[in-house]
C-alpha cells in the first residue's frame, strides 16, 4: 500500500486505522443496554401499570416506597440501580473509547483480561446487589403495610428477621464483587494508558 492510500485511510476513519480501534466501548455500551432493559422491567413492576384495570397480582410499590421503613430498600436499591448499573456503565464506555479510540491504544494481553473482568464483576454485581436490594425492599415494604392495606402488618424487628437480615451478607457480597469490577477496570485504565 503506498503512502497516499495509506493517509487516505487513516482520514476516512478520524485518522485512526482500522486495527487501532478497540471493543471495549462497544461492549460497555451493550451491557448499559441491558441493564436499561432490566430496569425498564423493574419500573413497569414498580408503576404497576394494569392497576388502571383493575389487575392488582402482587402488593403494589407504590405503598411500599410510601409507607418508609424497610420499604426504602426498594427505593434506594432502584436509584443505585440506575445511577451504577445504567448511567455509570455507559460513561464508562468513553473511558475505552478514549483509551482505545482516541489515544489509539487498544486493550490486549494483561489488559484485556483486567477489562474483562471489569466488565464482567462490576455489572453482576451490582444488578445482582440491587436487585437483592430492591426486591427486599419490596417484602419488607409488604411486611410492614397495614393489614387493612392489603400487607402483614408486621413491627420493624419482625422485618429485619423475617426479610432484611438474610440480605445483607449477600447485597454486601455482591457489592465487594462490583467494586473488584472497579478495581480491575482502574488498574487496566492506568496500565494501558502508560503503555505504547
Amino acid at each position: 500500500m503506498t503512502a497516499s492510500v495509506q493517509q487516505q485511510k487513516e482520514a476516512g476513519n478520524g485518522g485512526l486505522m482500522s486495527s487501532a480501534r478497540g471493543k471495549w466501548a462497544g461492549r460497555f455500551i451493550w451491557a448499559a443496554v441491558l441493564q436499561g432493559a432490566i430496569v425498564s422491567i423493574i419500573t413497569l413492576l414498580i408503576i404497576q401499570p394494569l392497576s388502571y384495570f383493575n389487575y392488582n397480582p402482587y402488593f403494589a410499590p407504590s405503598k411500599v416506597i410510601a409507607g418508609g421503613g424497610g420499604g426504602t430498600w426498594m427505593f434506594t436499591g432502584y436509584i443505585i440501580y440506575l445511577v451504577v448499573g445504567v448511567v455509570a456503565v455507559a460513561v464508562t464506555a468513553m473511558f475505552y473509547f478514549y483509551l482505545e479510540g482516541v489515544m489509539g491504544k487498544v486493550y490486549k494481553g494483561v489488559t484485556n483480561y483486567l477489562a474483562w473482568g471489569h466488565l464482567v464483576l462490576m455489572n453482576v454485581g451490582v444488578a445482582g446487589a440491587m436487585i437483592l436490594m430492591i426486591y427486599g425492599g419490596w417484602e419488607a415494604g409488604y411486611a410492614g403495610a397495614a393489614v387493612s392495606s392489603g400487607g402483614l402488618g408486621y413491627t420493624d424487628y419482625q422485618i429485619h428477621v423475617a426479610y432484611l437480615s438474610a440480605l445483607v451478607n449477600p447485597i454486601g457480597g455482591l457489592a465487594l464483587v462490583a467494586a473488584l469490577g472497579i478495581i480491575l477496570g482502574g488498574a487496566g485504565f492506568l496500565l494501558r494508558s502508560r503503555m505504547k
